[in-house]
Order: structure tokens, then sequence, then C-alpha cells
């Protein structure tokens, strides 16, 4: 798992599987966040199942599913909002984390 820190409390991944969500908790992230839409790939891990494994490993979980290759501003100003009232640091995840990354770059850009 490939984790690429952006700031103090946000980092980004691509798609993560049950079997690194110890790893993250262990890595002392407090909330995970997934920018992917379920079935966006086949075989891809469904979100109940991360968010499952999330709330047992006692981390916050969000589904903020973001369509590839088409972000919107209101798609920036949600993730602002869940990155304002989720415990941190965060870890947003998409297929190759450059969603997140890119989402995590026009909140600041519009300043939020």
């Amino acid at each position: 798992m490939e984790i690429r820190q952006i700031t103090e409390d946000y980092s980004v991944a691509p798609q993560i599987g049950v079997e690194h969500v110890p790893l993250i908790a262990g890595a002392g992230f407090k909330s995970i966040v997934c920018n992917r839409p379920d079935n966006e790939d086949p075989g891809q891990p469904s979100v109940d199942i991360i968010r499952k494994a999330a709330e047992e490993a006692g981390l916050a979980f969000r589904h903020l599913p973001v369509i590839s290759g088409q972000m919107t501003e209101d798609n920036a100003r949600d993730q602002a909002a869940l990155l304002k009232e989720l415990p941190k640091p965060v870890l947003a995840y998409c297929r190759s984390g450059t969603r997140c990354a890119n989402l995590h770059a026009a909140i600041r850009q519009m300043g939020l």
C-alpha cells in the first residue's frame, strides 16, 4: 500500500483492501474517506466491506463518491466539510490516489 502525504492531516492512497485497514490504523490515521463509486472497476472491494473493517478498527469512515474525470465544485465542498468534521489525520483513497489529491487541491484553491 502506497500512502502519499499531502498535508500533516491529509494523505491519499490508491484502492485499499480490508487487509490494509489495520495497517492504516497502526500508522496513526483516525479516519478514512473513500472517493470511489462502488463498482467503478470489476473486483474492487465494496465500500461496505471497507467501512465495516474501518469501524471494527476504531476508525471513522465516510464515502463521498467522485466520478473520475468529472470532479465538481460540490464534490470539493463536500470533501472540505468531511475533512472539517472527521478526526485527523485522514486517509482518502480512490483508484490511484489522484482524485483525492485533486479534491484537496480544489479545496485549497477555493479557500475552503
